[in-house]
């Protein structure tokens, strides 16, 4: 065999390969927009205190076993950002979402904007909620310390 056969046989199975990531891509793309949808429409605003938040695997989180069995394997093991609030007079295990989960203030109560057990926006109940800044890594420090700035 040649080396541009190779190289052929090379390209086309690259190529079949982008075709069929493309498509999956597709696919779950529609998959999340309608699920964006449901969460858009059972969303509600409720007050609750925020007793605690860590980055939990599922299992240990203390969710519902009717919500274990129903995420995927993959997702088991994989460490969720999990909040317990006290909602009303009851004390509830949660699941926020990524983006806000780092703007969450432990034990403040808070407005969040809920969709079943998802936790989708937060707003401070008592002014803003403070903005934790982002520890800077080694080499900005390092570089920052060499520039002479604070």
């Amino acid at each position: 065999m040649k080396v541009w056969q190779v190289l052929l046989i090379i390209l086309v199975v690259l190529v079949i390969v982008m075709v069929v990531l493309y498509f999956l891509g597709k696919r779950a793309q529609k998959k999340q927009e309608a699920q964006q949808e449901q969460i858009e429409a059972s969303k509600q605003t409720i007050s609750m205190l925020i007793i605690d938040k860590k980055r939990m695997k599922i299992k240990e989180s203390g969710l519902p076993q009717m919500v274990i069995d129903q995420t995927p394997k993959l997702m088991r093991r994989a460490k969720l950002p999990i909040v317990k609030a006290k909602i009303g007079p009851k004390i509830m295990t949660m699941v926020a979402e990524e983006s806000i989960y780092d703007s969450i203030p432990v034990k403040k109560e808070v407005k969040a904007t809920v969709s079943g057990i998802y936790i989708i926006g937060v707003k401070g109940l008592r002014g803003p909620l403070e903005t934790q800044t982002k520890k800077q890594g080694f080499w900005k420090r390092m570089m920052s310390k060499a520039r002479g700035e604070k």
